[in-house]
């Protein structure tokens, strides 16, 4: 539907394919068909984040099942997991688990450590915070900005999830709805956040103000699986420079617009608007691809100029 006529339409569920196959082309001519390729097994090892021993988890089709095969290593709740990050057991906002996840990386899974209860008055329209989600319900801060108002408040850190706003409870939110909330708090007036901070070990790291680039997290030149929330895992080869730049751009204009950031987002945004021919194209694919969200006119002008900008490099 044309841009300005757009309206938020029901998400229509993705086809799940399985975790992993392996193409293999036959030798052609006549005779039996080559035999189905055999399936490659996955097996990645992982540690809590404040400290454990190692476990493997596999057999595993989407990140809801991830979180739940390193619970049972460790012989805790799925709910107790945050988040994961790749290759370091520190709250690394550029080493977050996203879309991708390389064959050879390993994963801290960060649990839920203490709480805190938080007054905050809000002096200024903007609060400077970006928000994520883990994929399975809950939404946490991926980003402070330097300068801002929770800049200041010193008990709010990178990586703690947010979970209550003035005591309504906002697990299972997607964070463009948190984003949201937060946004729509009048200033001038005091709110309450509830916090549940990351488990930490013994040495107390610095704290982190910026998850910084997406570059170093989709990564180019290796083959990966990639996870959803929603759906099956499937095997890829990292996207082209092009594309990574395109979909770095797209997830700078979902903090700039919205508030969050969502590399997996902005994957499915620049997938939808690869081959349509101009921007109401693009945003009826949005509309059928992503019916839950609901994007100013403004942001899918700019997002369609970042997709035509890849296309003609």
């Amino acid at each position: 539907m044309p841009l300005g006529l757009r309206r938020k339409g029901k998400a229509k569920s993705k086809e799940a394919a399985q975790l992993v196959k392996v193409e293999q082309v036959g030798a052609g001519g006549g005779g039996l068909p080559d035999p189905p390729p055999p399936r490659r097994k996955l097996v990645f090892y992982t540690q809590l984040a404040h400290g454990s021993a190692t476990g493997r988890v596999e057999n595993f089709t989407c990140i809801q099942e991830l979180y739940a095969k390193i619970a049972g290593v460790f012989g805790i709740s799925a709910s107790e997991i945050l988040y994961c990050t790749l290759n370091t057991p520190k709250v690394d906002m550029e080493n977050l688990l996203g879309s991708y996840v390389g064959l050879e990386d390993f994963l801290f899974a960060h649990v839920k450590g203490n709480q805190k209860e938080v007054n905050v008055y809000k002096s200024e329209d903007s609060l400077g915070l970006t928000i994520t989600e883990n994929g399975a319900g809950y939404a946490f801060i991926k980003r402070i900005k330097d300068g801002s108002l929770i800049d200041a408040v010193k008990t709010i850190c990178v990586g703690d999830h947010i979970e209550s706003i003035n005591g309504e409870n906002i697990t299972g939110w997607r964070h463009y709805d948190v984003a949201k909330k937060l946004k729509e708090l009048k200033k001038g007036e005091s709110f309450t956040l509830k916090l549940i901070e990351p488990k930490k070990a013994f040495e107390v790291e610095p704290r982190s103000k910026a998850g910084k680039s997406s570059a170093e997290k989709i990564g180019t030149g290796r083959e990966t699986l990639r996870l959803r929330s929603k759906g099956s895992a499937s095997m890829e080869d990292m996207p082209s420079e092009t594309k990574t730049k395109a979909i770095e751009k797209i997830d700078d204009l979902l903090e700039l617009y919205m508030g969050i950031q969502d590399i997996d987002l902005a994957t499915t945004m620049f997938e939808a608007g690869k081959d349509k021919g101009n921007p109401d194209e693009f945003a009826e694919a949005l509309d059928e691809t992503l019916g839950d969200f609901a994007f100013p006119d403004e942001f899918v002008f700019d997002v369609w100029g970042v997709i035509g900008d890849a296309k003609r490099e």
